[in-house]
């Protein structure tokens, strides 16, 4: 084991040309789906927190449930839709980045809509009637509350990109898996550990724990540096 651990600090300390490789496409593909997932489930959660309409708390409680999507499921219906017999299947997407985007953004969508709509709602709660009291869209209401709480939303933000770069198997069912293409940490970390490379599989992990702190620690600095220049 101690071995072990140093053959894994050596690879690090060298900057192993694998290792910086893996990490850097997971990097890539996981900010990649909370960007897509930021951009599609704040405005969502913000809605629904917002407007009243019937079914609203059938959609609360899917979204909701939806935070807990199974990733192999999700990787299968993207496969299917991917797959040269699927409706996507010309895109020519599936095997590549993109479709391990793609299944990351549907996996951290729903999380970030549950986490905005409940963050919202809340702030709605003290504003709601001040801000309806001017007459605004809806739309109008959303936005304003969602400026009111964005440095709350930072909390939503990281947990998708914990959920994104950790996971394994939809990446897996639609990227393959491919050595120097579409091999993520989490990927590499499952197959080198099969394989007995136990020193690749330990480094990988060490850089996966050290990012995910990594990027946890820089968005809390900057949402502490933000409150206390805007306010």
């Amino acid at each position: 084991m101690v071995e072990t651990l140093a053959e894994s600090v050596a690879r690090l300390a060298s900057l192993d040309r694998e290792v910086v490789a893996i990490a850097w496409l997971s990097l890539r593909v996981s900010l990649t789906a909370v960007l897509v997932g930021a951009l599609a489930g704040i405005p969502l959660g913000a809605l629904v927190a917002v407007v009243r309409f019937p079914g609203r708390q059938a959609l609360v409680g899917l979204l909701n449930a939806s935070m807990g999507l199974p990733p192999v499921i999700v990787g299968l219906v993207i496969y299917l839709l991917l797959s040269r017999s699927g409706p996507l299947g010309p895109l020519g997407l599936l095997f590549t980045p993109a479709a391990m985007v793609a299944a990351q953004s549907v996996l951290v969508t729903p999380l970030i809509a549950a986490l905005t709509r409940q963050i919202v709602a809340d702030a709605e709660a003290h504003l709601g009637d001040q801000l309806r009291s001017l007459r605004l869209p809806p739309w109008r209401r959303a936005g304003l509350l969602v400026f009111d709480v964005r440095f709350s939303l930072v909390t939503a933000i990281l947990a998708a990109f914990g959920r994104a770069i950790s996971e394994i198997g939809a990446v897996l069912v639609v990227g393959g898996n491919i050595d120097g293409f579409t091999r993520t940490m989490t990927t590499a970390i499952s197959l080198e550990t099969q394989k007995g490379d136990l020193a690749l599989a330990l480094a990988l992990g060490l850089v996966l724990i050290g990012l995910v702190l990594l990027v946890n620690a820089a968005a809390t600095i900057l949402r502490a540096y933000a409150v206390r220049a805007y306010g």
